[in-house]
């Protein structure tokens, strides 16, 4: 996988309905699709990482596939690469710390989920960080 950071993406705003579009909104949308409630930023984050938890949760139900559960590990992995991709760029304006941390849970995430696809883990961490992270968007944290 490339090791490509935000500075090599194009940066331009683009308008959708008059508001402007930065690459996390951008790069959400094709993951997502918007509802009303979902109207800002943080909402559009939210709204994603309750569609993929979800999926994920469902994929590991009784009778569900082993393909439907890569599927939504897949969508989860590159969720978690678009967040620290976007957190790489220098107009991002989360605290630094933050930053830190959105990389280190993106590499954790990537690697916990190769460890799950082998079958020599489980998803219910990746699963809980989801679900924190979702905590704290609905707080405003």
């Amino acid at each position: 996988m490339p090791t490509s950071t935000c500075r090599h993406l194009p940066l331009g705003e683009k308008k959708f309905n008059g508001a402007k579009l930065t690459i996390r909104t951008r790069a959400l949308s094709a993951y997502s699709s918007y509802s009303a409630a979902a109207s800002t930023q943080r909402g559009a984050e939210y709204e994603t990482l309750g569609r993929i938890t979800r999926s994920i949760r469902d994929s590991t139900r009784s009778g569900a596939s082993f393909s439907s559960l890569a599927a939504a590990l897949h969508e989860n992995r590159r969720l978690w690469t678009i967040l620290a991709l976007d957190v790489s760029n220098d107009e991002n304006p989360l605290p630094l710390e933050l930053k830190k941390k959105i990389f280190i849970l993106n590499s954790f995430v990537q690697k916990h989920t190769r460890r799950v696809l082998l079958h020599e883990a489980s998803v219910a961490i990746l699963l809980e960080i989801n679900v924190s992270i979702m905590k704290g968007l609905r707080e405003g944290r």
